[in-house]
């Protein structure tokens, strides 16, 4: 299937590797593995193959599948609404699952090897020219406590997707949100709706103002999650989702939740958004304005600097589930969005 992407998964020093006969793992360093498979354990030496000795080892089990708006500046005295939704904490709660707990207990474990790197450094060069013969020994040790910390921060899922639900997993994968290229995602965090002439007066004559910030649309998933297949993602800078084969998953910090595809509603509109920044090459231009605009559209000759505005062409896509979810996201391009809603509305 095309989302598939390895046979051979890699958790800090630990290698795990699937065959039609089941789940191994290894762990060693090259020329030298270590490790337990359908066939038994056995020893890897260069040169010399692998034996094998003892008798079967237990075997890993996959993880099965189940058949007008504006930017927002300082001080414009607008009542900002956030767009966040529910907690993802209660949505936990709604939809609790193993592969969950998993993921929040790694999230939630703190990676060791930069404080010893730190504290070897910093004795070396206190205790110098002596103290630098702590590299020696300190090095291999930060090394072998940077493995230890991937391995402890991963979560190894093999995905093994047929029939149906990987023709629709395959049809979301390749959607043109995934396979094309949009060059600006932005995650809508907070909206404010302008009530005065004023407001609207000195925001180009927009009707609501936004708070956003950069997100990214690619096929990387979760960094905690390790596993054999591409994830489509919309990556945020606070709150994440993340799109299983049989589930989505939502981030917020180092929070997540897991919800079935029937729960999420996917609705995309075209939005038409008055541009203060270099517009993307990809979107289209329908209209102009002023930064600061008189009612009849002109611009209002008592300020100075008033610069033309394009009005850019976006598609905002919104998910929602009757849990309380709400996640809001705006594409340069519209057709990219209205692509990912159909998809996402034919997992279901």
């Amino acid at each position: 299937m095309g989302f598939y992407l390895r046979t051979s998964l890699k958790a800090g020093p630990f290698r795990f590797n699937l065959s039609p006969s089941g789940v191994g793992v290894s762990v060693g360093v090259p020329g030298f593995r270590v490790g337990a498979g359908p066939r038994g354990n056995y020893i890897r030496v260069a040169g010399l193959g692998a034996t094998y000795f003892g008798g079967l080892a237990p075997t890993a089990v996959p993880h099965a599948v189940t058949p007008g708006a504006q930017p927002v500046r300082p001080n414009d005295g607008v009542v900002m609404q956030e767009l966040t939704g529910t907690p993802v904490q209660h949505l936990v709660a709604v939809h609790p699952s193993d592969l969950i707990n998993q993921i929040q207990t790694a999230a939630q474990r703190r990676s060791l090897w930069p404080w010893a790197a730190a504290v070897i450094t910093l004795l070396s060069l206190v205790t110098a020219p002596y103290g630098l013969l702590l590299l020696l020994p300190g090095a291999p040790a930060v090394w072998w406590l940077r493995q230890r910390d991937l391995a402890r921060r991963s979560v190894v899922v093999f995905y093994q997707v047929e029939d149906a639900p990987a023709a629709k997993y395959e049809h979301f994968t390749g959607s043109s949100g995934f396979v094309s290229r949009v060059q600006r995602v932005w995650q809508v965090e907070a909206e404010g709706l302008l009530h005065t002439t004023h407001q609207r007066k000195v925001n180009s004559g927009a009707s609501a103002l936004i708070r956003r910030s950069a997100g990214a649309l690619d096929l990387t998933g979760p960094p905690i999650l390790v596993t054999n297949i591409a994830v489509p993602s919309l990556q945020g800078k606070d709150r994440s989702v993340y799109f299983l084969p049989d589930r989505i998953l939502v981030r917020h910090g180092n929070q997540y939740a897991d919800l079935p595809y029937v729960a999420v509603s996917a609705h995309m509109e075209p939005q038409r958004f008055i541009e203060t920044e270099t517009p993307p090459t990809d979107s289209h231009c329908v209209d102009t304005t002023w930064k600061y605009v008189n009612k009849s559209g002109g611009p209002d000759r008592r300020y100075n600097n008033n610069r033309q505005l394009p009005i850019m062409l976006y598609g905002r896509l919104t998910l929602t589930t009757p849990q309380g979810l709400l996640m809001v996201w705006d594409f340069s391009r519209p057709d990219v969005a209205a692509s990912l809603a159909d998809a996402l509305n034919r997992m279901q």
